[in-house]
């Protein structure tokens, strides 16, 4: 991968300053800053007005609909909501599936997730909702199917899980799982948001049903899409104004609409990945959809040995304890890595670190139920260092002699 063709893409990095909380919020593409200041200066008009200025606004954000829709491979447009955040996104869903439902009827969450695919829908115990828990294996820190099994019945109605824990770094099998909730007659919804920064989001491959991500975690501004299933986005109530009507979609989940300067710079991502593919491969012909596969699996082959130079230095200290998968196969996890120290608290690590000019975290990340049922508070919860393909080798070295010098 040609990393110096990827880092002259995001103008933040000519700080000087290494950025490695990244799952916290990437940094932002030079052309999304571009296209929303565009926006702002010769269409930041109300849509839906039969002036010319007004059609322009209107036409410009149904083509990054588009654009965003054949990235996701949604069957329709309208399967692209837009919103402020993946946990807005999550909670309006969480409000309009659930007036389809019964008391009684039962929804299954994770203890792995961020908060933001669990609150919404445990909080709908108050209406008679039945809830229950996937939970992690404190063993090999996966989700096994088999307790998945063991967890629905005739009654449920939801699976919600994440795609690729924020903490663990470990992916999900979500295709699999999303077989055996449809053959129990459910419905899942799938968390993306540390996911999708690293692989490619193929809906249909995976058969999900709702799939939420952040942009600003994908080098895009701070705004998130819902991926939803045309059919039952229709059929469910909505949560906008009561003059509108079931076939409103997108819309009706999109109180006071979106922001349309932001959505107008999502455009950039799609643009940069097959910007980035045509760098590396100028001679193969290819679609937009065969495009965007290839460069993230370059993406994804990068990372792998970014993270295999900090795992490796992290398994050789006898202290550390890695929370996740400690190999870097790309299979099995993203270069998210979290860890704790036997002596030392996380707090202090990553303040040791914050004098290095790197940028790492520690905390629990709102996956609170993960770092409470594997007993990670006492740590001040892990060590987090969250990695994507505009990093270098050569940061990773730094963060290692950061470390060197604390271990």
């Amino acid at each position: 991968m040609e990393i110096n063709f990827v880092r002259e893409q995001f103008p933040a990095l000519n700080s000087g300053f290494v950025f490695m909380d990244n799952a916290g919020g990437s940094q932002i593409l030079g052309s999304s800053v571009d296209y929303i200041s565009d926006y702002l200066i010769h269409s930041n008009v109300q849509l839906g007005a039969s002036y010319k200025v007004s059609a322009m606004a209107g036409d410009r954000l149904t083509k990054v609909t588009e654009q965003i829709a054949g990235l996701l491979n949604t069957r329709d447009i309208k399967e692209v909501v837009i919103g402020p955040s993946s946990t807005m996104l999550l909670r309006i869903l969480s409000l309009c599936l659930s007036a389809q439902w019964k008391e009684g009827d039962e929804v299954i969450v994770t203890n792995t997730d961020h908060e933001a695919n669990v609150s919404c829908w445990t909080d709908l115990k108050d209406k008679g909702i039945k809830i229950k828990i996937w939970k992690v294996d404190p063993d090999t820190l996966e989700l096994k199917i088999h307790d998945l099994e063991k967890l629905l019945s005739s009654r449920t109605k939801l699976v919600a899980l994440t795609h690729c824990s924020n903490v663990l770094g470990t992916i999900n099998p979500i295709k699999e799982i999303a077989a055996i909730v449809h053959d129990a007659g459910a419905h899942i919804c799938v968390d993306g948001v540390a996911y999708a920064p690293h692989r490619k989001v193929d809906v249909q491959e995976l058969d999900v049903d709702f799939y939420t991500f952040s942009w600003y975690k994908v080098y895009g501004p701070h705004l998130a899409v819902m991926y939803g299933r045309l059919d039952l986005l229709t059929e469910m109530k909505g949560i906008n104004h009561y003059f509108f009507t079931p076939g409103d979609v997108p819309y009706k989940f999109q109180p006071g609409n979106y922001n349309f300067e932001l959505t107008y710079g999502l455009r950039a991502f799609p643009e940069y990945l097959i910007k980035f593919f045509d760098m590396h491969f100028p001679h193969l012909n290819a679609t937009a959809r065969e495009k965007y596969r290839k460069s993230f699996e370059l993406i994804a082959q990068y990372e792998e040995e970014l993270a295999a130079k900090l795992l490796n230095y992290l398994n050789s200290v006898s202290q550390i304890r890695i929370i996740g998968h400690t190999e870097a196969e790309g299979d099995l996890r993203v270069p998210t890595i979290s860890f704790v120290h036997e002596k030392l608290k996380s707090p202090d690590i990553v303040a040791e670190v914050d004098k290095e000019n790197i940028g790492i975290r520690y905390g629990d990340f709102y996956a609170k139920k993960l770092i409470h049922d594997l007993e990670l508070e006492k740590y001040g919860g892990v060590v987090r260092v969250s990695l994507v393909h505009y990093n270098t080798m050569e940061e990773v070295d730094r963060l290692i002699e950061a470390f060197q010098k604390i271990f």
